[in-house]
């Protein structure tokens, strides 16, 4: 059998069921071409830990703004008009002269996908779904920012297309491969988390559309930058809008139609090991407890959405989550913390027997009260040690080279997001809803329903297929 280099770097070990691929076969010091889709903010920043990766060869880069060096606007709460310098594509771009540039991630793959191994994504959420359904049709590695997609159907195509193209995909909540990753693994596997019955989650920051008020429609008006394409940077959307500072750059994510909100935003970062090791799945009801400002556009200013799990057997019973987000929305604190503060954003997990505080990201959880968890580390029971492994973006190339699973696959990453999915179908209509678990449908709104996928623009038809 003739192998491709694609298949010997990547595709061989997954078909091989992730058994590592001997050096000899991949050429120890052969490269993973590489290729970077979505240079500014957040997509600049992913792009240069790849970049900077020694196995990592940057061959190409892609942004529909990739000559902006518009000046930026910024308040002192962080609120972006065009980006500053330090964040515009085109700065980044400078930073890779030797990489080929691109507006048009379909050209890009186009003309080089057969050169390209694996590629990052870095772009806002209602585009993530097309480019990773190209790059895995083509045999290509995907790294995607959190959340997964937009929508629940999107999620749901992304584990399908996956699995059929054998795909090493990995999601960018970059925590999931720190302490709080191995550190809930092993307590989960030691019997020290179980009977887990509530959790509250909170991020209370401040948010770029909290000022925005009673928004009424898309904004209009503005004219399209000369560097922008903007055609493509609307993507899948099903109709079209006009060009607005409120929409690119990073404004886009308190739109429903475009971002998932703070929930999609930090969801990822706070709920990731619980889901996971909890084996929470998806819920049977979910709702809104408290909605403050709803709106058919925007996400609400303030809101409380709950999860009801059933019982999952093996120690899991019922449980439930509680997602609070907005400006001093503040969950309950628990007696357990006393006068510590609990800091933010974060949760509490209630167990039976225990209760414990964590922030997010890779940071690891504490037993509370504090004196508790000392004495249970004086004890032995517990531990601060949990191992040195590789961080996200280095088991994502590991993953590429033969030599690791990748430990946000889309199988794991996709039903995460798809909570967050039905998150904000709450957010957006407010109410209580029941969903089916096995037909995957709400069934008592046929509104909120319809939300599970959106309509998608003609000429973009072909990734919705698996």
């Amino acid at each position: 059998m003739k192998l491709s280099r694609r298949t010997t770097l990547g595709a061989g070990a997954a078909a091989a069921g992730w058994a590592m691929i001997p050096g000899r076969v991949l050429g120890a010091n052969e490269k993973v071409n590489f290729a970077a889709i979505g240079l500014g903010q957040q997509g600049g920043g992913i792009t240069g830990a790849f970049a900077g990766n020694p196995y990592v060869n940057l061959i190409a880069i892609c942004d529909v703004d990739i000559d902006s060096s518009s000046p930026v606007k910024e308040d002192s709460k962080g609120q972006l008009g065009w980006g500053k310098a330090t964040i515009t594509p085109a700065h980044n771009a400078a930073k890779y002269p030797k990489a080929k540039k691109y507006r048009d991630f379909r050209k890009m793959f186009d003309e080089m996908g057969d050169q390209i191994d694996a590629v990052c994504i870095g772009v806002p959420d209602h585009s993530h779904f097309p480019i990773a359904m190209h790059a895995m049709s083509l045999g290509i590695a995907v790294y995607v920012e959190k959340p997964l997609a937009r929508t629940f159907q999107e999620c749901d195509l992304l584990m399908k297309a996956e699995k059929k193209y054998d795909a090493i995909c990995q999601m960018g909540n970059q925590g999931h491969s720190g302490d709080n990753y191995f550190q809930f693994k092993a307590w989960r596997e030691a019997g020290i988390i179980k009977d887990v019955t509530h959790v509250d989650a909170y991020m209370n920051n401040w948010r770029r559309w909290h000022p925005w008020g009673d928004v009424t429609g898309y904004p209009t008006g503005q004219n399209v930058p000369a560097t922008l394409n903007w055609k493509v940077w609307q993507g899948t959307t099903p109709m079209s809008v006009d060009f607005s500072d409120k929409l690119h750059y990073g404004n886009w994510r308190g739109w429903h139609q475009f971002g998932t909100g703070c929930f999609g935003d930090w969801g990822a970062h706070i709920l990731d090991t619980i889901h996971q090791f909890l084996e929470l799945g998806l819920p049977e009801k979910f709702g809104t407890k408290m909605i403050e400002g709803r709106n058919d556009y925007i996400f609400p200013m303030k809101s409380v959405i709950n999860f009801q799990f059933p019982e999952r057997g093996l120690g899991l019973p019922a449980m439930d989550i509680d997602w609070y987000d907005g400006q001093k929305n503040w969950c309950p604190k628990p007696k357990e913390m006393g006068d510590r503060n609990p800091g933010g954003p974060g949760k509490f997990i209630y167990s039976k027997e225990l209760v414990f505080h964590g922030n997010s990201h890779h940071r690891p959880l504490q037993v509370i009260p504090y004196d508790k968890f000392k004495q249970m580390l004086v004890d032995g029971v517990v531990t601060k040690d949990y191992g040195k492994h590789s961080n996200h973006y280095q088991n994502f190339i590991n993953a590429v080279r033969g030599e690791e699973q990748t430990r946000s696959p889309f199988s794991v990453a996709g039903p995460l997001c798809q909570m967050f999915a039905l998150g904000c179908i709450a957010q957006r209509l407010g109410g209580e809803f029941e969903f089916d678990r096995k037909t995957q449908q709400i069934t008592n709104s046929k509104k909120a329903n319809a939300l599970l996928k959106d309509d998608v623009r003609k000429g973009w038809e072909q990734y919705y297929n698996v």
